[in-house]
């Protein structure tokens, strides 16, 4: 599944499953531009592993709810790059678990900024030069949790949901110009993320939960990483306007 030539925009590519991201499409032939928003140890680990193998990779700070930093960002990835061609919208953060009743309006906004706001900003921001190749792929990485919509996590719901709407309008505006827009919609991963849900919900150990798991493993990153790299090769190319769930097709439909 070659790549090469192409030039990858990954938020939150430096951990979890972000960062399997980055790794996969990178071996298999893509420069990777990785975003990061704190973690800058992480994801100039990632860099440097990319890097050892044989690619090419940079790191970029960017908190993605903000306008003007993800427009600072893609300016500079287009510098050292040239172009964008493939962009996943990874990055995300957790809400707290309260019903709507007793949700904090700003955590609400922060949320939904960062799942979709920002996604919506950063596609747009990546569009110009993206017409410009020979093909171009958007992938979201959303959740299982669109198709359940569980009580008390509304804001997450609620962007996650946006999101989606944005891949599936993105995909028809954009199918003329040879971009394909796909969702990549995940159940529990076993990243620090999922780590931390699960222990909030009083599971200490996530490991505990691979027995209770479809082929009795909690989803690993790379299992997501290996779907998005399927979406933007060659063997994904008549596809666009999806939504893959990547949970082991377990008891969760």
């Amino acid at each position: 599944m070659s790549l090469d030539g192409r030039v990858a925009l990954v938020t939150g590519g430096g951990r979890g499953a972000g960062r399997a991201i980055s790794l996969g499409l990178a071996a298999d032939g893509a420069a990777v531009a990785i975003n990061y928003r704190k973690d800058a140890d992480a994801a100039k680990e990632t860099v440097a592993e990319i890097e050892a193998a044989g690619g090419r990779a940079s790191a970029y700070q960017a908190s993605v709810d903000d306008d003007a930093q993800d427009a600072a960002m893609v300016e500079a990835v287009l510098a050292d790059f040239g172009h964008v061609d493939i962009l996943v919208n990874n990055a995300g953060i957790a809400s707290r678990g309260k019903p709507v009743s007793d949700t904090d309006p700003d955590e609400l906004l922060r949320v939904v900024r960062t799942h979709a706001l920002g996604a919506h900003r950063l596609c747009a921001l990546v569009l110009p030069s993206m017409r410009e190749q020979p093909r171009g792929d958007i992938v979201m990485i959303s959740s299982i949790a669109t198709q359940h919509f569980g009580a008390f996590g509304a804001p997450y719901n609620m962007g996650k949901a946006a999101m989606e709407a944005l891949a599936f309008t993105l995909a028809k505006e954009e199918q003329r110009n040879g971009i394909h827009v796909n969702v990549v919609a995940p159940g529990l991963i076993e990243t620090e993320m999922g780590r931390r849900l699960v222990k909030a919900g009083g599971v200490d150990d996530i490991s505990t939960l691979h027995q209770y798991s479809p082929f009795g493993r909690v989803c690993q990153p790379e299992d997501v990483a290996d779907v998005v790299r399927f979406l933007v090769s060659d063997a994904g190319s008549y596809l666009s306007g999806q939504r893959l769930y990547v949970d082991g097709g377990g008891a969760t439909r």
